[in-house]
Protein backbone atom coordinates (compact mmCIF):
# COMPACT_ATOMS: atom_id res chain seq x y z
CA UNK A 1 0.00 0.00 0.00
CA UNK A 2 1.44 3.38 -0.95
CA UNK A 3 2.29 5.85 1.77
CA UNK A 4 -0.15 8.39 0.39
CA UNK A 5 -2.94 5.86 0.32
CA UNK A 6 -2.25 4.69 3.87
CA UNK A 7 -2.01 8.28 5.08
CA UNK A 8 -5.39 9.10 3.59
CA UNK A 9 -7.13 6.41 5.62
CA UNK A 10 -5.22 6.60 8.88
CA UNK A 11 -4.88 10.35 9.50
CA UNK A 12 -7.40 13.06 10.14
CA UNK A 13 -6.56 16.40 8.52
CA UNK A 14 -8.19 19.70 7.61
CA UNK A 15 -7.33 19.06 3.97
CA UNK A 16 -8.84 15.59 4.14
CA UNK A 17 -12.02 16.93 5.73
CA UNK A 18 -12.39 19.58 3.02
CA UNK A 19 -11.81 17.09 0.20
CA UNK A 20 -14.37 14.80 1.84
CA UNK A 21 -16.91 17.64 1.74
CA UNK A 22 -16.18 18.12 -1.94
CA UNK A 23 -16.39 14.48 -2.95
CA UNK A 24 -19.01 12.54 -1.01
CA UNK A 25 -21.60 14.85 0.55
CA UNK A 26 -23.06 16.34 -2.59
CA UNK A 27 -25.87 13.78 -2.91
CA UNK A 28 -27.13 13.77 0.67
CA UNK A 29 -26.19 17.44 1.04
CA UNK A 30 -28.47 18.67 -1.73
CA UNK A 31 -31.54 16.73 -0.59
CA UNK A 32 -33.06 19.90 0.99
CA UNK A 33 -33.60 21.05 -2.59
CA UNK A 34 -36.43 18.59 -3.13
CA UNK A 35 -37.41 16.60 0.01
CA UNK A 36 -39.92 19.00 1.64
CA UNK A 37 -41.27 19.97 -1.78
CA UNK A 38 -41.92 16.28 -2.52
CA UNK A 39 -43.53 15.62 0.89
CA UNK A 40 -45.99 18.52 0.52
CA UNK A 41 -46.71 18.08 -3.19
CA UNK A 42 -49.76 20.04 -4.33
CA UNK A 43 -51.54 19.82 -0.97
CA UNK A 44 -52.30 22.83 1.25
CA UNK A 45 -49.70 23.41 3.95
CA UNK A 46 -50.75 21.83 7.24
CA UNK A 47 -48.67 22.20 10.42
CA UNK A 48 -49.18 18.55 11.39
CA UNK A 49 -47.92 17.39 7.99
CA UNK A 50 -44.97 19.77 8.10
CA UNK A 51 -43.96 18.77 11.64
CA UNK A 52 -44.49 15.09 10.86
CA UNK A 53 -42.47 15.34 7.66
CA UNK A 54 -39.56 17.09 9.35
CA UNK A 55 -39.66 14.61 12.24
CA UNK A 56 -39.45 11.72 9.77
CA UNK A 57 -36.51 13.39 8.04
CA UNK A 58 -34.68 14.00 11.33
CA UNK A 59 -35.04 10.41 12.53
CA UNK A 60 -34.25 8.95 9.12
CA UNK A 61 -30.98 10.91 9.03
CA UNK A 62 -30.24 9.81 12.60
CA UNK A 63 -31.10 6.11 12.35
CA UNK A 64 -30.29 5.35 8.73
CA UNK A 65 -27.38 7.64 7.90
CA UNK A 66 -25.69 8.34 11.23
CA UNK A 67 -26.06 5.06 13.11
CA UNK A 68 -26.23 2.48 10.34
CA UNK A 69 -23.75 3.91 7.87
CA UNK A 70 -21.45 6.41 9.59
CA UNK A 71 -21.06 4.51 12.88
CA UNK A 72 -21.54 0.84 11.95
CA UNK A 73 -21.09 0.14 8.24
CA UNK A 74 -18.00 2.32 7.79
CA UNK A 75 -16.26 -0.08 10.19
CA UNK A 76 -16.59 -2.82 7.56
CA UNK A 77 -13.78 -1.75 5.25
CA UNK A 78 -11.72 -4.02 3.03
CA UNK A 79 -8.30 -2.50 3.78
CA UNK A 80 -9.58 1.03 3.27
CA UNK A 81 -12.10 0.28 0.53
CA UNK A 82 -15.84 0.59 1.13
CA UNK A 83 -19.02 -0.23 -0.76
CA UNK A 84 -21.23 -3.27 -1.02
CA UNK A 85 -18.69 -5.25 -3.06
CA UNK A 86 -15.99 -4.56 -0.47
CA UNK A 87 -18.42 -5.81 2.18
CA UNK A 88 -19.10 -8.93 0.10
CA UNK A 89 -15.35 -9.53 -0.25
CA UNK A 90 -15.19 -9.61 3.56
CA UNK A 91 -18.18 -11.91 4.16
CA UNK A 92 -17.12 -14.14 1.26
CA UNK A 93 -14.74 -15.74 3.75
CA UNK A 94 -17.76 -17.35 5.44
CA UNK A 95 -18.07 -19.63 2.35
CA UNK A 96 -21.84 -18.96 2.22
CA UNK A 97 -22.48 -19.19 -1.53
CA UNK A 98 -25.83 -17.40 -1.76
CA UNK A 99 -24.39 -14.13 -0.41
CA UNK A 100 -23.31 -13.41 -3.96
CA UNK A 101 -27.01 -12.68 -4.73
CA UNK A 102 -27.45 -9.64 -2.44
CA UNK A 103 -23.98 -8.44 -3.48
CA UNK A 104 -24.85 -8.37 -7.19
CA UNK A 105 -28.35 -6.95 -6.62
CA UNK A 106 -27.05 -4.22 -4.30
CA UNK A 107 -24.12 -3.25 -6.51
CA UNK A 108 -26.31 -3.07 -9.61
CA UNK A 109 -28.94 -0.99 -7.80
CA UNK A 110 -26.31 1.50 -6.60
CA UNK A 111 -24.91 1.86 -10.11
CA UNK A 112 -28.44 2.42 -11.42
CA UNK A 113 -28.91 5.12 -8.78
CA UNK A 114 -25.74 6.78 -10.10
CA UNK A 115 -27.60 7.42 -13.34
CA UNK A 116 -30.62 9.15 -11.75
CA UNK A 117 -28.85 11.22 -9.04
CA UNK A 118 -27.03 13.74 -11.30
CA UNK A 119 -30.13 14.60 -13.39
CA UNK A 120 -32.50 15.14 -10.43
CA UNK A 121 -29.98 17.16 -8.39
CA UNK A 122 -28.92 19.44 -11.24
CA UNK A 123 -32.46 19.85 -12.62
CA UNK A 124 -33.81 20.79 -9.17
CA UNK A 125 -31.22 23.55 -8.87
CA UNK A 126 -31.38 24.88 -12.43
CA UNK A 127 -35.18 25.14 -12.26
CA UNK A 128 -34.63 27.85 -9.64
CA UNK A 129 -33.84 30.18 -12.57
CA UNK A 130 -37.58 30.37 -13.15
CA UNK A 131 -37.83 32.61 -10.09
CA UNK A 132 -36.42 35.31 -12.39
CA UNK A 133 -37.50 33.98 -15.78
CA UNK A 134 -40.94 32.40 -15.23
CA UNK A 135 -41.50 31.96 -18.97
CA UNK A 136 -38.31 29.98 -19.57
CA UNK A 137 -39.21 26.85 -21.53
CA UNK A 138 -38.58 23.39 -20.15
CA UNK A 139 -36.53 22.52 -23.23
CA UNK A 140 -34.09 25.34 -22.45
CA UNK A 141 -33.57 24.03 -18.93
CA UNK A 142 -33.02 20.53 -20.34
CA UNK A 143 -30.23 21.84 -22.59
CA UNK A 144 -28.60 23.69 -19.67
CA UNK A 145 -28.69 20.53 -17.52
CA UNK A 146 -27.13 18.43 -20.30
CA UNK A 147 -24.38 21.04 -20.75
CA UNK A 148 -23.58 20.98 -17.04
CA UNK A 149 -23.52 17.16 -17.07
CA UNK A 150 -21.03 17.19 -19.96
CA UNK A 151 -18.65 19.48 -18.07
CA UNK A 152 -18.98 17.40 -14.90
CA UNK A 153 -18.15 14.10 -16.58
CA UNK A 154 -15.34 15.66 -18.61
CA UNK A 155 -13.40 16.80 -15.53
CA UNK A 156 -13.49 13.32 -13.95
CA UNK A 157 -10.32 12.41 -15.84
CA UNK A 158 -8.31 14.73 -13.57
CA UNK A 159 -9.05 12.59 -10.50
CA UNK A 160 -11.11 13.04 -7.35
CA UNK A 161 -8.24 14.66 -5.46
CA UNK A 162 -8.20 17.60 -7.87
CA UNK A 163 -11.98 17.59 -8.22
CA UNK A 164 -12.34 17.51 -4.44
CA UNK A 165 -9.99 20.47 -3.99
CA UNK A 166 -12.04 22.46 -6.49
CA UNK A 167 -15.42 21.41 -5.07
CA UNK A 168 -14.53 21.59 -1.35
CA UNK A 169 -14.69 25.39 -0.88
CA UNK A 170 -18.01 25.51 -2.72
CA UNK A 171 -19.50 22.75 -0.55
CA UNK A 172 -18.26 24.54 2.57
CA UNK A 173 -20.13 27.65 1.39
CA UNK A 174 -23.16 25.48 0.56
CA UNK A 175 -23.43 23.87 3.98
CA UNK A 176 -22.78 27.17 5.73
CA UNK A 177 -25.59 28.67 3.65
CA UNK A 178 -27.93 25.79 4.55
CA UNK A 179 -27.29 26.22 8.25
CA UNK A 180 -27.56 30.02 8.21
CA UNK A 181 -30.81 30.17 6.22
CA UNK A 182 -32.36 27.50 8.43
CA UNK A 183 -31.25 29.15 11.67
CA UNK A 184 -32.80 32.50 10.68
CA UNK A 185 -36.20 30.84 10.18
CA UNK A 186 -35.93 28.76 13.38
CA UNK A 187 -35.19 31.89 15.44
CA UNK A 188 -38.39 33.45 14.08
CA UNK A 189 -40.47 30.31 14.77
CA UNK A 190 -38.65 28.23 17.43
CA UNK A 191 -41.72 26.07 18.11
CA UNK A 192 -40.71 23.93 15.12
CA UNK A 193 -38.00 22.30 17.28
CA UNK A 194 -40.69 20.14 18.91
CA UNK A 195 -40.68 18.04 15.72
CA UNK A 196 -37.69 16.20 17.19
CA UNK A 197 -40.33 14.25 19.13
CA UNK A 198 -40.84 11.02 17.08
CA UNK A 199 -44.58 11.19 17.87
CA UNK A 200 -44.97 13.69 15.03
CA UNK A 201 -43.40 11.23 12.59
CA UNK A 202 -45.87 8.55 13.67
CA UNK A 203 -48.77 11.02 13.50
CA UNK A 204 -47.85 11.99 9.92
CA UNK A 205 -48.61 8.51 8.59
CA UNK A 206 -52.21 8.77 9.80
CA UNK A 207 -52.99 12.28 8.53
CA UNK A 208 -51.04 12.68 5.28
CA UNK A 209 -53.24 12.29 2.15
CA UNK A 210 -50.77 9.70 0.83
CA UNK A 211 -50.69 7.91 4.19
CA UNK A 212 -47.90 5.39 4.69
CA UNK A 213 -46.61 5.99 1.17
CA UNK A 214 -45.34 9.47 2.06
CA UNK A 215 -42.29 7.58 3.36
CA UNK A 216 -41.27 7.22 -0.28
CA UNK A 217 -40.58 10.97 -0.33
CA UNK A 218 -39.10 11.07 3.18
CA UNK A 219 -36.57 8.47 2.04
CA UNK A 220 -35.11 10.97 -0.44
CA UNK A 221 -33.28 12.66 2.46
CA UNK A 222 -30.98 9.66 2.98
CA UNK A 223 -30.41 8.32 -0.54
CA UNK A 224 -26.80 9.55 -0.41
CA UNK A 225 -25.96 7.41 2.64
CA UNK A 226 -24.83 4.42 0.58
CA UNK A 227 -22.46 6.71 -1.34
CA UNK A 228 -20.71 7.59 1.94
CA UNK A 229 -19.76 3.94 2.27
CA UNK A 230 -18.84 3.45 -1.39
CA UNK A 231 -16.54 6.49 -1.35
CA UNK A 232 -14.62 5.48 1.77
CA UNK A 233 -11.64 4.55 -0.42
CA UNK A 234 -11.53 8.10 -1.75
CA UNK A 235 -11.67 9.92 1.59
CA UNK A 236 -11.08 7.64 4.58
CA UNK A 237 -13.29 6.63 7.50
CA UNK A 238 -12.11 9.23 10.02
CA UNK A 239 -12.57 12.15 7.64
CA UNK A 240 -16.11 10.98 6.83
CA UNK A 241 -17.15 10.51 10.46
CA UNK A 242 -15.86 13.88 11.66
CA UNK A 243 -17.15 15.88 8.69
CA UNK A 244 -20.58 14.22 8.99
CA UNK A 245 -21.17 15.94 12.34
CA UNK A 246 -20.92 19.32 10.62
CA UNK A 247 -22.91 18.21 7.57
CA UNK A 248 -25.77 16.70 9.56
CA UNK A 249 -26.06 19.80 11.75
CA UNK A 250 -26.44 22.11 8.75
CA UNK A 251 -28.90 19.75 7.05
CA UNK A 252 -31.10 19.52 10.14
CA UNK A 253 -31.04 23.30 10.59
CA UNK A 254 -32.13 23.84 6.99
CA UNK A 255 -34.91 21.24 7.10
CA UNK A 256 -36.25 22.72 10.33
CA UNK A 257 -35.92 26.21 8.86
CA UNK A 258 -38.04 25.19 5.86
CA UNK A 259 -40.59 23.71 8.26
CA UNK A 260 -40.68 26.93 10.33
CA UNK A 261 -41.37 28.99 7.20
CA UNK A 262 -44.10 26.61 5.99
CA UNK A 263 -45.93 26.55 9.35
CA UNK A 264 -46.01 30.35 9.24
CA UNK A 265 -47.83 30.08 5.88
CA UNK A 266 -50.30 27.36 6.87
CA UNK A 267 -53.27 26.99 4.52
CA UNK A 268 -51.41 28.06 1.38
CA UNK A 269 -49.91 25.77 -1.26
CA UNK A 270 -46.36 25.88 -2.54
CA UNK A 271 -47.71 27.00 -5.90
CA UNK A 272 -49.46 29.97 -4.30
CA UNK A 273 -46.30 30.95 -2.44
CA UNK A 274 -43.77 30.50 -5.25
CA UNK A 275 -45.55 29.92 -8.53
CA UNK A 276 -45.66 26.73 -10.58
CA UNK A 277 -42.26 25.60 -9.30
CA UNK A 278 -42.69 26.76 -5.70
CA UNK A 279 -39.94 25.24 -3.59
CA UNK A 280 -39.58 25.80 0.18
CA UNK A 281 -35.82 25.68 -0.23
CA UNK A 282 -35.87 28.91 -2.26
CA UNK A 283 -38.85 30.40 -0.40
CA UNK A 284 -36.85 30.75 2.83
CA UNK A 285 -34.28 32.92 1.03
CA UNK A 286 -34.61 36.73 1.07
CA UNK A 287 -35.45 37.96 -2.44
CA UNK A 288 -32.15 39.86 -2.74
CA UNK A 289 -30.27 36.65 -1.91
CA UNK A 290 -31.98 34.49 -4.54
CA UNK A 291 -29.48 35.00 -7.43
CA UNK A 292 -26.56 33.99 -5.22
CA UNK A 293 -28.59 31.14 -3.71
CA UNK A 294 -29.51 29.73 -7.12
CA UNK A 295 -25.90 29.85 -8.32
CA UNK A 296 -24.60 28.13 -5.18
CA UNK A 297 -27.43 25.55 -5.32
CA UNK A 298 -26.65 24.79 -8.97
CA UNK A 299 -22.94 24.32 -8.24
CA UNK A 300 -23.75 22.18 -5.20
CA UNK A 301 -26.10 20.07 -7.31
CA UNK A 302 -23.32 19.50 -9.83
CA UNK A 303 -21.08 18.43 -6.97
CA UNK A 304 -23.90 16.17 -5.69
CA UNK A 305 -23.30 13.96 -8.67
CA UNK A 306 -19.65 13.47 -7.69
CA UNK A 307 -20.40 11.09 -4.82
CA UNK A 308 -22.19 8.60 -7.07
CA UNK A 309 -19.69 8.98 -9.91
CA UNK A 310 -16.70 8.33 -7.61
CA UNK A 311 -18.59 5.47 -5.98
CA UNK A 312 -19.37 3.94 -9.37
CA UNK A 313 -15.68 3.82 -10.27
CA UNK A 314 -14.92 2.06 -6.97
CA UNK A 315 -17.79 -0.40 -7.45
CA UNK A 316 -16.69 -1.41 -10.95
CA UNK A 317 -13.09 -1.78 -9.79
CA UNK A 318 -14.24 -4.11 -7.00
CA UNK A 319 -16.60 -5.95 -9.36
CA UNK A 320 -13.70 -6.75 -11.69
CA UNK A 321 -11.69 -8.20 -8.80
CA UNK A 322 -14.65 -10.41 -7.88
CA UNK A 323 -15.20 -11.56 -11.50
CA UNK A 324 -18.55 -9.73 -11.69
CA UNK A 325 -17.54 -7.39 -14.52
CA UNK A 326 -15.42 -7.59 -17.70
CA UNK A 327 -11.92 -6.13 -17.44
CA UNK A 328 -11.89 -2.46 -18.43
CA UNK A 329 -9.16 0.18 -18.44
CA UNK A 330 -8.55 1.90 -15.10
CA UNK A 331 -6.56 5.10 -14.71
CA UNK A 332 -5.02 6.52 -11.53
CA UNK A 333 -4.86 10.29 -12.12
CA UNK A 334 -3.38 10.99 -8.67
CA UNK A 335 -0.77 9.37 -6.43
CA UNK A 336 -3.53 8.18 -4.11
CA UNK A 337 -4.40 4.72 -5.42
CA UNK A 338 -7.85 4.74 -3.85
CA UNK A 339 -8.78 7.51 -6.24
CA UNK A 340 -9.33 6.06 -9.68
CA UNK A 341 -10.97 6.90 -13.00
CA UNK A 342 -12.60 4.46 -15.42
CA UNK A 343 -13.20 6.18 -18.80
CA UNK A 344 -15.69 3.64 -20.17
CA UNK A 345 -17.88 3.77 -17.05
CA UNK A 346 -17.62 7.56 -16.90
CA UNK A 347 -19.08 8.02 -20.38
CA UNK A 348 -21.59 5.21 -19.93
CA UNK A 349 -22.92 7.09 -16.90
CA UNK A 350 -22.96 10.35 -18.87
CA UNK A 351 -25.10 8.98 -21.69
CA UNK A 352 -27.37 7.30 -19.14
CA UNK A 353 -27.85 10.64 -17.35
CA UNK A 354 -28.60 12.41 -20.63
CA UNK A 355 -31.20 9.76 -21.43
CA UNK A 356 -32.87 10.32 -18.03
CA UNK A 357 -32.96 14.11 -18.56
CA UNK A 358 -34.47 13.77 -22.03
CA UNK A 359 -37.03 11.23 -20.82
CA UNK A 360 -38.30 12.99 -17.67
CA UNK A 361 -37.40 16.64 -18.46
CA UNK A 362 -38.49 18.01 -15.03
CA UNK A 363 -37.07 17.23 -11.59
CA UNK A 364 -40.62 16.70 -10.31
CA UNK A 365 -41.01 13.83 -12.76
CA UNK A 366 -37.64 12.37 -11.76
CA UNK A 367 -38.65 12.19 -8.08
CA UNK A 368 -40.81 9.18 -8.92
CA UNK A 369 -37.84 7.36 -10.45
CA UNK A 370 -35.59 8.21 -7.53
CA UNK A 371 -35.17 6.06 -4.45
CA UNK A 372 -36.50 2.65 -5.51
CA UNK A 373 -33.13 1.30 -6.65
CA UNK A 374 -31.13 2.70 -3.75
CA UNK A 375 -33.43 1.24 -1.07
CA UNK A 376 -32.86 -2.18 -2.65
CA UNK A 377 -29.13 -1.58 -2.29
CA UNK A 378 -29.54 -0.59 1.36
CA UNK A 379 -31.49 -3.77 2.13
CA UNK A 380 -28.79 -5.88 0.47
CA UNK A 381 -26.12 -4.04 2.48
CA UNK A 382 -28.02 -4.82 5.70
CA UNK A 383 -28.15 -8.53 4.79
CA UNK A 384 -24.39 -8.64 4.16
CA UNK A 385 -23.73 -6.52 7.25
CA UNK A 386 -25.53 -9.15 9.32
CA UNK A 387 -22.98 -11.78 8.28
CA UNK A 388 -20.11 -9.35 8.79
CA UNK A 389 -21.24 -8.80 12.40
CA UNK A 390 -21.46 -12.58 12.85
CA UNK A 391 -17.87 -12.85 11.58
CA UNK A 392 -16.83 -10.22 14.11
CA UNK A 393 -18.55 -12.27 16.85
CA UNK A 394 -20.91 -9.48 17.87
CA UNK A 395 -23.22 -10.67 20.65
CA UNK A 396 -26.53 -12.01 19.33
CA UNK A 397 -28.58 -9.99 21.81
CA UNK A 398 -27.09 -6.85 20.22
CA UNK A 399 -26.96 -7.94 16.59
CA UNK A 400 -30.41 -9.51 16.13
CA UNK A 401 -32.46 -6.49 17.34
CA UNK A 402 -30.20 -4.13 15.36
CA UNK A 403 -30.53 -5.98 12.05
CA UNK A 404 -34.27 -6.59 12.63
CA UNK A 405 -34.93 -2.89 13.23
CA UNK A 406 -33.07 -1.87 10.08
CA UNK A 407 -34.76 -4.49 7.93
CA UNK A 408 -38.16 -3.26 9.20
CA UNK A 409 -37.23 0.36 8.46
CA UNK A 410 -35.86 -0.41 5.01
CA UNK A 411 -38.68 -2.71 3.96
CA UNK A 412 -41.10 0.05 5.01
CA UNK A 413 -39.24 2.44 2.71
CA UNK A 414 -39.26 -0.19 -0.04
CA UNK A 415 -43.04 -0.71 0.18
CA UNK A 416 -43.57 3.06 0.19
CA UNK A 417 -41.35 3.42 -2.89
CA UNK A 418 -43.11 0.65 -4.85
CA UNK A 419 -45.90 3.10 -5.69
CA UNK A 420 -43.33 5.00 -7.75
CA UNK A 421 -42.81 2.05 -10.09
CA UNK A 422 -45.43 2.94 -12.69
CA UNK A 423 -44.64 6.67 -12.51
CA UNK A 424 -40.94 6.35 -13.27
CA UNK A 425 -39.42 3.89 -10.83
CA UNK A 426 -39.43 1.29 -13.58
CA UNK A 427 -36.59 3.17 -15.32
CA UNK A 428 -34.00 2.63 -12.59
CA UNK A 429 -35.22 -0.93 -12.03
CA UNK A 430 -34.77 -1.71 -15.74
CA UNK A 431 -31.24 -0.29 -15.56
CA UNK A 432 -30.55 -2.30 -12.40
CA UNK A 433 -31.90 -5.49 -14.02
CA UNK A 434 -29.65 -4.95 -17.04
CA UNK A 435 -26.63 -4.57 -14.77
CA UNK A 436 -27.64 -7.63 -12.72
CA UNK A 437 -27.85 -9.62 -15.97
CA UNK A 438 -24.39 -8.49 -17.10
CA UNK A 439 -22.80 -9.33 -13.76
CA UNK A 440 -24.56 -12.69 -13.44
CA UNK A 441 -23.77 -13.78 -17.00
CA UNK A 442 -20.13 -12.73 -16.69
CA UNK A 443 -19.69 -14.46 -13.33
CA UNK A 444 -21.32 -17.70 -14.52
CA UNK A 445 -19.39 -17.64 -17.81
CA UNK A 446 -16.08 -17.32 -15.94
CA UNK A 447 -17.16 -20.15 -13.64
CA UNK A 448 -18.14 -22.43 -16.55
CA UNK A 449 -14.90 -21.65 -18.36
CA UNK A 450 -12.98 -22.53 -15.23
CA UNK A 451 -14.86 -25.83 -14.85
CA UNK A 452 -14.07 -26.85 -18.43
CA UNK A 453 -10.39 -25.96 -18.18
CA UNK A 454 -8.28 -29.01 -17.33
CA UNK A 455 -5.60 -28.29 -14.73
CA UNK A 456 -2.43 -30.38 -14.34
CA UNK A 457 0.42 -30.48 -11.82
CA UNK A 458 3.65 -28.78 -12.91
CA UNK A 459 5.70 -31.42 -11.07
CA UNK A 460 4.39 -34.09 -13.46
CA UNK A 461 6.06 -32.29 -16.38
CA UNK A 462 9.22 -30.85 -14.82
CA UNK A 463 11.42 -33.74 -16.00
CA UNK A 464 10.03 -33.58 -19.55
CA UNK A 465 10.56 -29.81 -19.73
CA UNK A 466 14.15 -30.12 -18.46
CA UNK A 467 14.91 -32.79 -21.05
CA UNK A 468 13.38 -30.63 -23.79
CA UNK A 469 15.45 -27.65 -22.67
CA UNK A 470 18.67 -29.70 -22.94
CA UNK A 471 17.81 -31.47 -26.23
CA UNK A 472 20.14 -29.75 -28.72
CA UNK A 473 18.57 -31.64 -31.65
CA UNK A 474 15.51 -29.40 -31.37
CA UNK A 475 15.91 -25.79 -32.59
CA UNK A 476 15.77 -23.26 -29.76
CA UNK A 477 12.44 -21.44 -29.81
CA UNK A 478 13.41 -18.81 -27.22
CA UNK A 479 15.80 -18.25 -24.35
CA UNK A 480 12.94 -17.34 -22.01
CA UNK A 481 9.44 -18.59 -22.84
CA UNK A 482 6.61 -16.97 -20.87
CA UNK A 483 3.06 -18.31 -20.53
CA UNK A 484 0.25 -16.61 -18.65
CA UNK A 485 -1.81 -19.04 -16.58
CA UNK A 486 -5.11 -18.72 -14.70
CA UNK A 487 -4.58 -21.71 -12.41
CA UNK A 488 -5.40 -21.01 -8.78
CA UNK A 489 -2.32 -22.74 -7.33
CA UNK A 490 1.34 -21.96 -7.94
CA UNK A 491 2.11 -25.64 -8.59
CA UNK A 492 -0.56 -26.01 -11.29
CA UNK A 493 -1.27 -24.79 -14.81
CA UNK A 494 -3.64 -25.45 -17.70
CA UNK A 495 -3.11 -28.62 -19.73
CA UNK A 496 -3.33 -26.57 -22.95
CA UNK A 497 -0.12 -24.76 -21.93
CA UNK A 498 1.78 -28.07 -21.74
CA UNK A 499 0.18 -29.11 -25.03
CA UNK A 500 1.43 -25.89 -26.66
CA UNK A 501 5.00 -26.56 -25.49
CA UNK A 502 5.29 -30.30 -26.17
CA UNK A 503 2.96 -31.21 -29.03
CA UNK A 504 3.47 -30.82 -32.80
CA UNK A 505 6.55 -28.57 -32.89
CA UNK A 506 8.14 -28.65 -29.40
CA UNK A 507 9.22 -25.25 -28.09
CA UNK A 508 12.70 -25.50 -26.59
CA UNK A 509 13.79 -22.73 -24.24
CA UNK A 510 16.43 -22.20 -21.59
CA UNK A 511 13.84 -21.16 -19.01
CA UNK A 512 10.07 -21.62 -18.95
CA UNK A 513 8.03 -19.04 -17.08
CA UNK A 514 4.47 -19.70 -15.94
CA UNK A 515 3.09 -16.39 -14.74
CA UNK A 516 -0.16 -16.05 -12.86
CA UNK A 517 -1.61 -12.66 -11.91
CA UNK A 518 -3.76 -13.32 -8.87
CA UNK A 519 -6.38 -10.61 -8.35
CA UNK A 520 -6.94 -10.39 -4.61
CA UNK A 521 -10.02 -9.10 -2.81
CA UNK A 522 -7.63 -6.97 -0.74
CA UNK A 523 -6.98 -3.80 -2.76
CA UNK A 524 -3.51 -2.40 -3.53
CA UNK A 525 -1.60 -5.38 -2.18
CA UNK A 526 1.29 -6.64 -4.33
CA UNK A 527 3.56 -9.61 -3.69
CA UNK A 528 5.74 -11.89 -5.79
CA UNK A 529 6.27 -15.60 -5.30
Amino acid sequence: MSASHKNLHSKLSIGGLLITLGIIYGDIGTSPLYVMKAILGDYAINSDIVLGGISCVFWTLTLQTTIKYVLITLSADNHGEGGIFALYALVKKTKIQWLIVPAIIGGSALLADGIITPPISISSAVEGIRAFYPTMETQTIVYIVIGILFVLFTIQQFGTKLVGKFFAPMMLIWFAMLGTLGTIQIISHPEVIKAINPYYAYHLLSIHPDGFFVLGFVFLCTTGAEALYSDMGHCGRKNIRISWMFVKTTLVLNYFGQAAYLIHHEGSTLQQLGGENGNPFYLIMPHWFLPFGIVVATLAAVIASQALISGSFTLINEAMRLNFWPKVKIKYPTEVKGQLYIPSINWLLFFGCVGIVLHFEKSGNMEHAYGLAIILCMIMTTILLNYYLIMKRVKLYLMVPLITIYLLIEFSFLIANITKFAEGGYVTLIIAMALISIMTIWYLAKKINKNYTKIVKIDDYKKVLMELSEDLSIPKYATHLVYMTNANRVDELEEKVIYSILQKRPKRADIYWFVHVNILTEPYKTQYK
